[in-house]
């Protein structure tokens, strides 16, 4: 079956960065537009942003734009997602997901999940 696996996720201070992988197996990624979301503790999982299938355009939460950058590499079936100045607000588990040929990155229906990986910021 398809599987997410995200990677990347740590422990590190306010300011600093980290580099979030998701590696895609049995499904072709380059037709699937690409997600990245966040779940922190007590709180909904919200859209940080993604990619859409064709790689023209990508989407963000207003909270990292600016701080977070995903792009995807349609050759190592990868997504990833470059966290810059990080805030202790970014702490969450960080999940990737995937919806085939989707037109909205932000809303659109997501029908594969990764398990996720934790970043921790502290201040």
């Amino acid at each position: 079956q398809v599987q997410l696996v995200e990677s990347g996720g740590g422990l590190v201070q306010a300011g600093a960065s980290l580099r979030l992988s998701c590696a895609a197996s049995r499904l072709a990624f380059s037709s699937y537009t690409m997600g990245w979301f966040r779940r922190a503790p007590g709180k909904e999982r919200e859209f940080v942003g993604g990619i859409r299938w064709s790689g023209a355009i990508t989407d963000y939460a207003d909270s990292v734009k600016g701080r977070f950058t995903v792009s995807r590499d349609n050759t190592k079936n990868t997504l990833y997602l470059q966290m810059n100045s990080l805030k202790p607000e970014d702490t969450a588990v960080y999940y990737c997901a995937a919806q085939w040929r989707g037109a909205q990155v932000a809303r659109g229906e997501y029908s594969y999940w990764g398990q996720g990986t934790q970043v921790t910021v502290s201040s």
